[in-house]
């Protein structure tokens, strides 16, 4: 296996993602754009927990950083420690669970990024969120056999974000994600740079992390239960970070959690146990605004939430848990030991986003039942459409029926416009830069979209993967 070398500064902020904490929003007024953020979180006794009696917590597990080029991801079947006392069969990229948490710079172009094939399955790696050319996306043409190498250069030019990875082979995607293959890929830029010193004051080292969000369910010798049924698969609990009951310590500070939903199918609604509100300060296409607060944020497959939490003003000993209410599950327990307080929460402004407009073009999408776009099956081998380079145009996206769909386009990313029918607005985690977006039954959503990267072949498809894998995709090309 490939190991990149990592200089000093590099290592600096590896660690910045690496440190084994967590970051949250400060308990602030749940409303939009409101620019006093200096209220510190309280506590109050924790909530039931989704299916009852108590739950033996664990300490949350952080996967390694590292740098891509020269990287070896290796996707092969392996055991992990996932049920205490118990060993999991799991698929994994170089033997993690989840895989190792790739930080890239932008402006920078990583070659000899390869992928290995160790399962009996084909597969290929899609860099979810990465605005690279055709050849290195990771298009399920480009699935490579049991056996099969695929070699990546990926060259990064993009705002700073929260992106992952995951493969992306035709009708076999929502097994391979489901049984272990994704990990977290971060960007980096000059104003989000994850030293310290750097423009908003963000967290860095040990109070940024990354948090995969997913369910699981097991059987009793503790190996994954799994179905593909087209409708979907739940789990019955959650995982963060591949940890079941996860805690983490945390001293006395502001800390910022990379949320992403790593979830097949579910939808999550996550909220504090004490009625605070999140910092919400990016999404998917990386820093917003502004700043915003929020009491509860609804994140489906495929999105990702970047949000900070204050616990300067709790007491050693005090805890505050993140939950999904919809499934009542306890997500993660934060647990605060004695420090001194350190951080401050930003405030106001925070990125300058240029907002699309004058679409010169109309498209509308229908997703119908769990199965077609537009009435359609994917064909691996069509061109459904062509789209002009550099052009502002609008896409509808309209459900028929058997969501919800978290929409997911590659090759480019997107501004929420509007939302019409079912929650009828649009929300303050769908401002900025998008490259999935939920639409739930009942609903239709707009988004103005412009490809500005590259040509070639990309895909839109729902990232409930049990729709994708039943041909709930469409193959575009970008002239």
């Amino acid at each position: 296996m490939a190991r990149s070398r990592i200089d000093r500064r590099d290592f600096v902020r590896t660690i910045a993602v690496a440190g084994g904490s967590l970051a949250v929003a400060g308990l602030v007024p749940a409303c939009t754009g409101d620019a006093s953020h200096d209220h510190a979180l309280m506590t109050e006794p924790t909530l039931a927990r989704g299916g009852g009696g108590a739950v033996t917590r664990n300490p949350l597990r952080t996967p390694p950083a590292v740098a891509p080029s020269g990287l070896t991801l290796r996707a092969a079947p392996g055991t992990a420690s996932i049920i205490p006392g118990k060993s999991t069969t799991t698929w994994m990229y170089n033997g993690q669970f989840p895989g190792p948490t790739i930080v890239a710079e932008s402006g920078g172009e990583y070659p000899g990024v390869t992928f290995q094939n160790g399962l009996t399955q084909d597969s290929i790696i899609h860099w979810h969120g990465l605005l690279v050319d055709s050849p290195n996306d990771g298009h399920p043409r480009q699935v490579v056999p049991p056996g099969g190498t695929y070699g990546y250069t990926l060259r990064v030019a993009q705002r700073a974000a929260l992106n992952w990875y995951h493969p992306h082979p035709h009708m076999m995607t929502g097994e391979q994600v489901y049984r272990g293959l994704a990990g977290a890929f971060i960007v980096r830029d000059g104003v989000d740079t994850g030293l310290a010193g750097n423009a908003f004051g963000l967290p860095v080292g040990e109070y940024e992390v990354p948090l995969i969000i997913r369910d699981a369910s097991f059987d009793s010798r503790g190996n994954f239960q799994f179905s593909n049924k087209s409708s979907g698969f739940w789990g019955n609990m959650p995982l963060v970070n591949g940890t079941v009951g996860p805690y983490l310590d945390v001293q006395k500070g502001v800390y910022r959690f990379r949320m992403l939903n790593g979830c097949n199918a579910r939808v999550l609604r996550l909220a504090l146990n004490n009625g605070g509100a999140f910092t919400l300060i990016g999404n998917d296409g990386g820093l917003l605004d502004q700043v915003y607060g929020v009491s509860e944020i609804v994140a489906a497959p495929g999105e990702r939430f970047d949000v900070l939490l204050d616990f300067q003003g709790l007491s050693a000993g005090a805890t505050v848990m993140l939950r999904d209410l919809d499934a009542k599950w306890d997500v993660l327990e934060f647990r605060v030991i004695d420090s001194t307080p350190s951080g401050s929460l930003p405030s106001g402004s925070l990125s300058t986003i240029a907002a699309l407009s004058n679409p010169v073009t109309n498209r509308r999408f229908t997703f119908d039942g769990m199965t077609r776009i537009n009435g359609k099956v994917y064909d691996i081998n069509a061109i459904e459409f062509q789209v002009p380079f550099d052009t502002t145009e609008r896409w509808t996206f309209v459900t028929n029926g058997n969501g919800p769909h978290p929409v997911h386009v590659h090759g480019a990313a997107f501004q929420v416009e509007a939302r019409r029918g079912g929650r009828g607005r649009t929300f303050e985690w769908e401002r900025g830069w998008k490259d999935t977006v939920l639409v739930h039954d009942g609903e239709t959503v707009d988004v103005l979209i412009r490809f500005t990267a590259h040509r070639g072949l990309y895909i839109m498809h729902c990232h409930q993967l049990a729709h994708e894998d039943a041909g709930m995709m469409a193959n575009f090309e970008v002239v």
